[in-house]
């Protein structure tokens, strides 16, 4: 989200016409429609990004192929971009409910990915379980320990002029980047970058499958749904007093190619739902990738 708290501001400093509850809620000034608009899309992004790995969850227990429906390689990217995006949350002292967001979607990405872990081993006991999940329990001990680590970062001025959203603004102010800022726009474009190498192994698997049995197609068609609305809720936004609409975009711009490159990549695993729907389900076909 891209919900920056203003320190120790008050709504006064906000121009009239702002909505209390926003201010209230995450401490940002809802200055006209566009911000009301991004913050309405950016909640229900949220929404949709919380809710979709549910669908797996039912599926997987359903089904019992967790293990060869996806891809191991596509789960360990996923939780990577979402890791990267708690780090980043935290450094950029981002607000509570974006902290805790991020840290919920690292929890149900390794939710899955014990699930995963449980129907490979429940079918072909390894030595190597033991290991596994020692090393998931810690991560999720790590996970669940880092909000209590949080530091508060300096204070940040509050905003003195509204300027309204001007579309191709071509003014030349141009918000510098903050030493924190570069290393949030690191870990963003890593995150970025992990979320699109994270399609290609699965888009990979249901080729060599030639079927998509044992995955839900609502996994990904809400985290569609969560990247369109997202996208939609940046580009709403309004740039902060004294900046153009090129600055603002390119301090985003991380999080705005990995959104619209995994809306891309999943439309592509979308028209493999449609190709291999005819395809037999059987449970008892065997996966052509070794995992």
């Amino acid at each position: 989200m891209v919900w920056k708290k203003l320190g120790s501001g008050n709504f006064s400093d906000c121009p009239n016409g702002s909505r209390q509850w926003i201010w209230d809620v995450f401490g940002e000034c809802a200055q006209d429609g566009w911000d009301e608009a991004s913050v309405g899309l950016g909640l229900i992004s949220i929404v949709c990004f919380a809710a979709s790995t549910f669908p797996q969850y039912i599926k997987a227990c359903r089904t019992g192929n967790m293990d060869q429906a996806l891809s191991l390689w596509f789960l360990l990217g996923w939780i990577g971009g979402d890791s990267c995006n708690l780090i980043g949350s935290f450094l950029a002292d981002q607000l509570p409910l974006q902290s805790y967001t991020a840290a919920y979607y690292v929890l149900a990405d390794l939710l899955m990915l014990a699930l995963y872990f449980h129907y490979k081993f429940k079918k072909r006991p390894s030595l190597r379980s033991t290991p596994i999940n020692s090393v998931l329990l810690f991560i999720l001990g790590v996970v669940c320990a880092f909000p209590l680590l949080r530091t508060t970062g300096p204070v940040a001025a509050p905003r003195e002029v509204f300027r309204g959203r001007t579309l191709l603004s071509v003014e030349p102010g141009s918000k510098p980047f903050t030493r924190q800022e570069i290393i949030g726009f690191a870990i963003g474009s890593v995150s970025s970058a992990l979320y699109l190498l994270s399609r290609l192994p699965q888009i990979r698997t249901n080729f060599l499958r030639k079927s998509t049995q044992g995955v839900s197609y609502s996994l990904f068609a809400l985290v569609m749904l969560g990247n369109t609305l997202y996208g939609l809720s940046v580009l709403l936004k309004n740039p902060e007093a004294g900046q153009s609409e090129g600055s603002y975009l390119l301090h985003h711009l991380p999080w705005l190619m990995g959104s619209l490159g995994v809306l891309l990549l999943d439309t592509v695993i979308s028209i493999q739902f449609l190709v291999y729907r005819d395809t037999a389900t059987s449970s008892e076909r065997q996966p052509l990738l070794p995992s």
